[in-house]
């Protein structure tokens, strides 16, 4: 089970960060991704990271979001600032937890089939 707190409403420049928690299992060894939809559009990646600490951005969100991990408490953090009215939308996280680890890269992917577990989705509004 996986629960997902955070988001919220900022202004364009501001900072947020969505979190998620995965009960039960441990990520340590496998991969998360986060993911947003805007409305109307397709959900897309944001940004992947490995276990042992690799990641991977969308070039739309480089240099502005962070994604980082506590072992600990099998937390994954999406640290997003300077953001921007079409960073809009609903985000969500998906973690590989069984299985074989995927690549950083196919992870980043996004195939439905690859992911155990998902967020319910934090809505996340940047007004201009």
């Amino acid at each position: 089970q996986v629960a997902e707190s955070g988001g919220g409403l900022v202004q364009a420049g501001g900072s947020l960060n969505v979190s998620c928690e995965v009960v039960g299992f441990s990520f340590t060894k496998y991969c998360m991704t986060w993911f947003r939809q805007a409305p109307g559009q397709e959900r897309e990646s944001v940004g992947s990271i490995l276990g042992d600490g690799g990641t991977m951005y969308a070039d739309s969100v480089k240099g502005r979001f962070t994604i980082s991990h506590n072992n600990d408490e099998n937390t994954a953090t999406l640290q997003m600032d300077n953001l921007k009215p079409e960073d809009t939308g609903t985000y969500i996280c998906a973690f590989v937890l069984v299985g074989v680890r995927p690549t950083l890269s196919d992870c980043y992917s996004g195939a439905p089939r690859l992911f155990d577990a998902w967020g319910q989705g934090t809505p996340v509004t940047v007004s201009s």
